[in-house]
């Protein structure tokens, strides 16, 4: 496999990002999500699976998920165990307020796993510290800086995602965790398939993360994959899940804490804001969204969002307008006043931070941001590009 800088900036093709042959971009009727996002489903009636999945939340009965949650958790309580649980915690808004329940109304004794963002911030550090405070044990893995980086850089250029090698980080570091450690029980926040669009492998996976998955639909390949002239074997560690055997051996059950309570990330931050001095994002919302709580921890987040719109047509903004929809928050109208007004804001929040991190200058970045562009989604129009069927 060709490393980063096998591949030069001048005559490069253009990358196919997730392309879908489609007749043009459609957009759902209840919310704003294109077909573009990879694996979402539409029906008939030109309503996505992530709007439908919604509205049957509306119908569990959410006091025998909360008995499911007891029992399950008093089945795998181990006798003198000095941890319940891990979680997996950035110290964000929805990992804080999982760890927070767990601990304060559930009673339980989490340890707290974090995979090291590629740029930490501050105010992820002021977050995460805050939480500490209360109470909390903390396992804090930053792998190699160097491999980090380096991964970043290749993965920027070759899938317009410089976060791969982080999405495989943080799968595996709270796995490897609770098997080294003994620790039964691992809470995820929600299943983002069946919760934004996407596509369900087999039922229980509503409640039960399983590995599988996760290697189609968040990392996309094997990190044993990823070996070149800079990156060993012996570098992958960090973004390795454990042998299958090792996990049976140790009972090992990674669980999604939304399937056992009613999921709403407005109302997590509602929740965290009034147990910890929760900071906002600078200038009070984030590049590219009328929001300014969601992923603060990593300077390079803008960016990544920024080639989500690139590559599928929707942007942040869009996304978290929808997130609004599902839960009654935000009519469609008005959701759509956002995206046109946020969703195709460049990141320039941090961004001269993070074209020195990935090694290239604006030139080079803009070239790399073209090049995943897909030709169903963008049109040139002048010097720029505009979209071909934006959302209406």
């Amino acid at each position: 496999m060709a490393g980063l800088y096998g591949i030069t900036m001048l005559g490069l093709q253009p990358i196919p990002s997730n392309r879908r042959q489609n007749d043009m971009i459609r957009y759902c009727k209840t919310c704003l999500m294109p077909n573009t996002r990879p694996r979402i489903v539409f029906c008939e009636a030109g309503i996505c699976n992530a709007c439908r999945n919604a509205e049957a939340r509306q119908k569990i009965d959410w006091a025998a998920r909360r008995q499911e949650f007891l029992e399950l958790v008093a089945e795998h309580r181990k006798p003198g165990a000095l941890y319940d649980c891990v979680i997996p915690w950035s110290g964000g808004k929805d990992s804080s307020y999982i760890a927070h329940r767990i601990k304060f109304e559930f009673g339980l004794n989490p340890l707290l796993v974090t995979f090291a963002p590629l740029m930490p911030t501050d105010i992820g550090m002021n977050n995460r510290r805050a939480l500490l405070e209360l109470g909390f044990d903390h396992v804090y893995v930053t792998p190699s800086p160097k491999i980090g980086r380096h991964l970043a850089q290749r993965f920027f250029i070759e899938r317009g995602n410089p976060k791969v090698g982080w999405d495989a980080g943080i799968n595996a570091v709270p796995v490897q965790v609770a098997a080294n450690y003994d620790i039964p029980l691992i809470f995820y926040a929600e299943h983002g398939e069946s919760e934004y669009g996407g596509r369900v492998l087999k039922p229980d996976m509503l409640k039960f993360r399983d590995f599988t998955e996760v290697l189609e639909h968040q990392i996309g390949d094997d990190p044993r994959n990823w070996l070149d002239e800079t990156v060993t074997e012996r570098d992958l560690a960090p973004y390795l899940y454990p042998p299958a055997e090792k996990l049976e051996r140790a009972d090992v059950k990674a669980l999604y804490f939304a399937y056992f309570f009613p999921w709403d990330v407005t109302e997590n931050y509602h929740y965290i804001k009034q147990k910890i001095p929760f900071q906002l994002a600078p200038n009070g919302r984030s590049d590219g969204t009328f929001t300014g709580y969601d992923s603060l921890d990593d300077k390079i987040d803008n960016v990544y969002y920024y080639l989500q719109f690139i590559k599928f047509g929707f942007g942040r903004a869009l996304r978290d307008a929808c997130r609004q929809i599902y839960r009654g928050r935000l009519s469609r109208e008005d959701a759509l006043k956002h995206v046109h007004n946020y969703d195709d804001e460049f990141p320039h929040t941090y961004f001269n931070d993070v074209i020195d991190y990935l090694g290239m200058n604006r030139e080079k970045f803009d070239a790399v941001i073209d090049m995943h562009r897909n030709e169903e989604i963008w049109g040139k129009s002048g010097n720029g590009w505009v979209l071909r069927h934006p959302p209406v």
